[in-house]
């Protein structure tokens, strides 16, 4: 064999390396190892080419190379041995010469490739004469698989009319042969169906656009694609696929009305708002591209309103001001459907909008009366005498038989008639003098119904404003606490006053002060006005005495300026305080309320000390009594427990122990016939011994059915033992109760002595009453 050739093969098809050399064989190892790039010249392994051909059938094994040693002298001394995957299964080897042979058929896709190790030992010493070495057969790839579309079934979506060549998608087909070895994995891709819109590249499969479609004429294709393996040569494997192609759609048609032109009507009643039509502009376009607005152009675009309803897409005709037949029956207004978006690349095309006209008919209605104003705004003078006229409405009907109209004024039920009008001309009056201070406007509320049709009524407002006069007189603000000092000098000021007028003035109120007359010839006080609507108070003399006069009344009298000029008398009480020159408020309020009480300040102190006095005392009382009524939940003998719970210190005699509560409280009061009271008889000493002896005896015993049958009879005619309306019969107490006998009969120990500290272990159903006995035997201990 040609070396170079051998060579190329050993890298290609044979990784060969030593597995775990001998020591002895290290001198071998590098020399083993660096095999595939340069030929050993010793001694080692000699190869030849191992590959098999995949799918290969033959009724033998099929020769793939031969494993050889260079010191084999081939007189059968040398036995080669082969392990690792499929060796003895799929590779066997002829142990005398090293020929390898495949007993299989194999598959390249399911295992490229099989790694297996060679030895050769001597026959004689079974010792290796070569290290034991690694090597690869590779499995060589045949067209035996078709290509596959994995991904399908494929949709796309592209505009329309977009241009030649755009990329719609690519489809990719695969193939499990081995694409690095002959034209097996090499894919063609071509076009069965869809010419001439599309068209398909052969190596990539990228699918593209052949020429212009209009989602409108189709908005959907089916595109069958091929793909053959071996470049499409004769013989080759084929897969093909379909591609849903969708148009999407783009703004390319302008809207168009169906109608070129509309006739509507309304009623000259309808108030604004009233939906009048609809028009509709239809496109041939979908979504957003299909969105449009409405709009009215023209004059009527003041009487008329259009709006777009976004999920019809039609115009609706709006009434915008309410329309009168007897001025205007007929309206003709223009309608314009125009795009809300616009694609900038068909403008060229032509303006995307339509318009069309709307013919509108007022319909005549009988309306009812119009007032010649929508709200009214009278006046008139407060004190006006009743029946003063304040001002005439005026209504008419306005269809063509011109109905007469008849006023009314809407009263409120809780509000008091100050106006009246006339039903026939409108004219409102008074029914009584008007106050301005009391109410400066009023609102009135007037109808107008049409006589022929009494349901035909309009409502005006009118408002009256009540004009001021001058019938009002000023007076103070506020009642004034003005106090002088004992050693006060005179020319003093102890005040400072001004005074209010309800009454309303435009140009502002002007007031003068002055003494009244009866006290201008007093020297006390006197009065400056300051000429500012204020005045002040000041002494008329030095000193005064508080022994001899305590408070001192000023009349002051107030003058406003209006037409006629009104003036009032008000009076200013001046309290003399025991101070110097300073006031102290707070002393000078206490001394006059002593004053006023005729007291002196050691009486009032000892009033309010027997009050506080009285006050403890009671305090006192009330705190003893609720002490008193205090007591502890469990007396010291338990004689009495809340809610009807009979507590007994002692045992008793079980039923038969009545004596010791008081039943009376249980008995019914409308019981009138009292059955005879059975003195209490001695529990039998055979019953005594019997309990203790029951649970041996057992229920049966004659004695103690005797027993329970005689506290039965004495229950049923005593009327101490409770209940009336029960009975409770206590027969035997078994052997299974794990709390024991509760029953007293064979107590030989009082509570005393006994420890009840076991009840709390019984749950929470016995917590109360095990605090009962535990609290108990704490107190008795």
């Amino acid at each position: 064999m040609n070396f170079s050739a051998f060579l190329h093969l050993m890298v290609i098809l044979v990784q060969l390396r030593p597995c775990s050399p001998s020591p002895e064989n290290s001198s071998t190892q590098n020399t083993v190892q660096s095999f595939t790039a340069v030929r050993r010249v010793k001694r080692g392994w000699l190869w030849e080419p191992l590959f098999v051909t995949e799918e290969q059938i033959s009724p033998d094994s099929v020769y793939i190379g031969q494993l050889k040693s260079d010191l084999d002298k081939q007189d059968g001394n040398l036995k080669y041995i082969l392990t690792g995957e499929g060796a003895g299964g799929i590779f066997v080897i002829n142990e005398y010469n090293g020929k390898i042979y495949v007993t299989q058929k194999l598959d390249r896709e399911k295992k490229p490739f099989y790694t297996l190790r060679a030895q050769a030992i001597n026959r004689s010493t079974h010792l290796p004469v070569e290290p034991e070495s690694e090597f690869i057969i590779k499995v060589r790839d045949v067209n035996d698989n078709a290509p596959q579309f994995l991904d399908g079934p494929y949709v796309a979506t592209v505009p329309e009319m977009s241009p030649d060549g755009t990329s719609v998608t690519q489809v990719t087909a695969t193939d499990a042969d081995d694409p690095s070895y002959g034209n097996s994995a090499r894919l063609l891709y071509s076009l069965i169906q869809g010419q001439p819109y599309f068209s398909v590249e052969p190596k990539t499969g990228v699918i593209r656009m052949a020429s212009q479609m209009d989602r409108e004429t189709k908005d959907q294709y089916l595109v069958t694609i091929q793909a053959k393996d071996m470049v499409g040569q004769p013989g080759a494997f084929s897969a093909t696929a379909t591609v849903t192609i969708n148009l999407s759609d783009i703004n390319d048609n302008p809207p168009k009305f169906q109608q070129p032109l509309y006739y509507m009507s309304v009623s000259e009643e309808a108030p604004v708002g009233t939906t009048v039509g609809k028009v509709f502009a239809e496109d041939s376009d979908i979504g957003n591209n299909a969105a449009m607005d409405y709009f009215i152009e023209g004059d009527s675009s003041d009487v008329f309103d259009i709006i777009t309803n976004n999920e019809t897409q039609e115009g609706i005709i709006l009434l915008k001001k309410r329309v009168d037949y007897e001025s205007k029956r007929r309206y003709s207004i223009q309608a314009k459907a125009v795009n809300r978006y616009i694609d900038v690349r068909f403008l060229e095309e032509g303006p995307f909008e339509d318009t069309t006209i709307v013919k509108i008919n007022v319909e005549d209605a009988d309306e009812p009366p119009v007032f010649t104003l929508e709200n009214y705004v009278m006046e008139t003078l407060e004190g006006a005498m009743s029946g003063s006229l304040v001002g005439v409405v005026t209504a008419r009907d306005p269809d063509y038989d011109d109905s007469p109209v008849r006023y009314s004024i809407v009263h409120s039920t809780h509000l008091k008639r100050l106006f009246s009008i006339n039903e026939h001309n409108g004219a409102i009056i008074t029914t009584e003098p008007l106050d301005r201070e009391i109410a400066s406007w009023h609102n009135i509320t007037v109808t107008a119904t049409e006589t022929r049709n009494p349901e035909k009524i309009s409502e005006a407002n009118v408002y009256v404003q009540v004009l001021d006069v001058n019938d009002n007189a000023p007076e103070f603000p506020q009642t004034y606490e003005t106090f002088v000092c004992e050693n006060a000098v005179s020319g003093q000021r102890i005040q400072s006053i001004s005074a209010v007028d309800r009454d309303d003035s435009a140009e502002g109120h002007n007031f003068y002060f002055s003494l009244a007359q009866e006290a201008t010839n007093s020297s006390h006080f006197t009065v400056k006005d300051n000429q500012d609507n204020t005045a002040g108070i000041f002494t008329g003399k030095s000193g005064y005495r508080r022994q001899e006069q305590f408070f001192f009344y000023l009349p002051i009298l107030i003058q406003d300026d209006g037409i006629p000029p009104l003036t009032s008398t008000n009076t200013l009480t001046v309290t003399v305080c025991d101070c110097d020159t300073e006031v102290n408020t707070f002393y000078c309020r206490y001394g006059a309320f002593t004053y006023s009480l005729g007291l002196s300040t050691e009486a009032l102190v000892a009033v309010l000390a027997c009050i506080l006095i009285f006050l403890v005392f009671f305090l006192a009382i009330v705190t003893i009594r609720q002490q008193k009524k205090k007591k502890p939940p469990f007396s010291e003998k338990m004689e009495e427990f809340r809610e009807n719970i009979v507590s007994y210190d002692d045992e008793g005699g079980g039923e038969e122990d009545t004596e010791a509560f008081d039943i009376s409280a249980l008995r019914t009061r409308t019981v009138t016939v009292m059955r005879t009271h059975k003195p209490r008889r001695r529990v039998p000493s055979e019953i005594q011994s019997l309990y203790r002896q029951s649970l041996q005896v057992g229920p049966d015993s004659a004695i103690f059915r005797q027993f329970i049958s005689e506290k039965l009879e004495e229950a049923n005619t005593d009327p101490r033992v409770p209940p009336y309306d029960s009975l409770q019969t206590y027969a035997f107490e078994g052997t299974g109760s794990l709390a024991g006998s509760l029953s007293s009969l064979s107590s030989n120990t009082s509570d005393m002595d006994q420890s009840y500290d076991y009840l709390a272990d019984w749950g929470p159903h016995f917590k109360q009453l095990a605090g009962m006995y535990t609290s108990h035997r704490s107190v008795a201990d």
